[in-house]
């Protein structure tokens, strides 16, 4: 009997370990609709007062990036909205970034380019993990601004041959 015990105690667990639901993705990035503002960065030269300041003007929590020690993650309630990253350099008008949700990033930046914008050489580039994609832009008064789609550029598809 004592053998059987031992065998249940150690094949049991194993089995229901088994049954545990394999961990979920994260989701993707809330749609906040086309046209809505869906992301911005803020850049500092000065991560813990920047932290400190916008903490406590908006109750704004913070939390790490993986891979990085110099972003986090803005969070408004339960929510994340933005970056706060170091800056890589001087402050400039690349250094605070609104980023406008559409529908495909690719059409966006070609019709921003139809209507007189600079976009920025290397942009539009899909978001790591396939999340989504970014343009960057300078409008025609010289403002920065970027564009969000939650659609990943397609990858190119070999030509045939």
């Amino acid at each position: 009997m004592r053998p059987v015990f031992l065998a249940l105690t150690l094949v049991l667990p194993l089995a229901f370990a088994q049954q545990q639901p394999a961990p979920k993705p994260p989701p993707p990035k809330l749609d906040v609709g086309v046209g809505h503002i869906a992301w911005f960065d803020i850049t500092t030269r000065d991560m813990a007062r920047s932290r400190d300041f916008y903490g406590k003007l908006f109750d704004w929590k913070f939390t790490g990036l993986q891979g990085t020690e110099y972003a986090v993650e803005i969070v408004a309630g339960d929510v994340p909205i933005g970056t706060l990253r170091v800056a890589e350099g001087p402050i400039s008008g690349f250094n605070g970034v609104v980023y406008v949700q559409v529908d495909d990033i690719q059409a966006s930046c070609a019709k921003a380019k139809e209507l007189g914008a600079n976009v920025i050489p290397g942009f539009p580039f899909n978001l790591t993990e396939k999340t989504g994609a970014i343009g960057l832009f300078v409008d025609p008064a010289g403002h920065p601004m970027g564009m969000y789609s939650r659609t990943p550029i397609p990858e190119a598809k070999p030509a045939d041959k």
